[in-house]
């Protein structure tokens, strides 16, 4: 538990950090918001498919213990690669729509910005991905009996 709870507030320090150091608009800052959580989410949905199929009675914990090893074990790459794709889709879409980077001249001049904001994208999805994943669903597996709590 405490380690847990270390890790949470090291999570939440250094997306403070990280948000303070690179000066986000407001119009950047709504978008992170928008994708970064939706993207993690998609991304952990390899386990947490199962809990849900639990709370709403539809499948049994031992099916559903199965069905979280072989959707983690197995496919958990997939699940990580959809979400990175449609996390880089929703950049370029960003970066296309409402920056106006159209041409390797816009590029060039806005390089420093794009550059920010795909590494802020990068660095605050795989956090909130790891907390989500690792902590989230990890206690809400605990507590249905999908998985044995180790700690």
């Amino acid at each position: 538990m405490y380690i847990e709870s270390w890790f949470l507030t090291l999570t939440l320090l250094s997306m403070k950090k990280i948000i303070s150091f690179m000066k986000l608009d407001t119009n950047q800052k709504s978008f992170l918001k928008k994708t970064i959580p939706l993207t993690a989410f998609i991304a952990g949905l390899c386990c947490f498919t199962p809990l849900v199929l639990v709370m709403l009675g539809l499948s049994s914990v031992a099916f559903a213990t199965s069905l979280a090893d072989t959707l983690y074990g197995t496919y958990k790459w997939i699940f990580r690669g959809v979400a990175l794709l449609l996390l880089l889709g929703a950049i370029f879409w960003y970066l296309r729509m409402k920056e106006n980077v159209c041409t390797f001249d816009d590029f060039k001049r806005k390089r420093r910005k794009i550059i920010n904001l795909v590494l802020i994208s990068l660095i605050l999805g795989i956090l909130i991905y790891i907390f989500w994943l690792y902590v989230v669903v990890h206690y809400v597996g605990v507590f249905y009996g999908i998985w044995a709590n180790y700690g």
